[in-house]
């Protein structure tokens, strides 16, 4: 399984950004995936996650209210939708996927850089 992030770039804060994930195989509705980040100087932290058989998704309190994590089956592609983006919100930002129920998340992408501008 291999994923691709794109959509990062250079935004004002306040503003918004839409992060798209593009997976080889049909993970999109199966196993468990989520967004993470990390910033200079900081560990890799989760940002959103989302369980598709539960239909569940859960959110890091820095983002929650702010950032939507959704998928489309139909094109195999997970989004992170960000808005009200904040100066702290500056970092990589990591596609991931789990290679079965219940497992840890196995399959990441390379990254895609977020830069907040004041």
């Amino acid at each position: 399984v291999e994923v691709w992030e794109s959509g990062g770039g250079v935004v004002q804060a306040g503003g918004s950004l839409r992060l798209s994930c593009v997976s080889n195989e049909r993970t999109i509705g199966t196993y468990d995936m989520g967004w993470f980040r990390e910033a200079p100087g900081k560990e890799r932290e989760v940002v959103a996650e989302i369980a598709w058989l539960q239909s569940k998704t859960t959110y890091a309190d820095s983002v929650k209210g702010r950032f939507t994590i959704s998928g489309d089956e139909a094109k195999n592609t997970l989004y992170l939708q960000m808005n009200n983006i904040k100066l702290e919100d500056s970092a990589v930002y990591y596609c991931a996927s789990k290679g079965y129920y219940g497992g840890p998340y196995a399959y990441w992408g390379q990254g895609t850089q977020v830069t907040v501008s004041s």
